[in-house]
């Protein structure tokens, strides 16, 4: 059995690191909410970029 892994995404401003596992309680985002789902005016709770400033986080 496999584990699959949810996407990280990191913010390109500051390299906050977004895991759809623990989600952003304290922006209104709830753990397991994945990237995609977040809504377009959510910013980065860390230095305020936008959602599209956060590229796929290659570990």
């Amino acid at each position: 059995m496999t584990a699959s892994t949810a996407q990280l995404w990191v913010c390109v401003s500051c390299a906050f690191v977004y895991d759809p596992a623990e989600g952003d309680p304290d922006g209104g985002i709830p753990p397991g909410t994945a990237f995609e789902d977040i809504p377009d005016n959510w910013m980065c709770p860390v230095c305020g970029a936008r959602k599209s400033d956060f590229v796929p986080f290659e570990d």
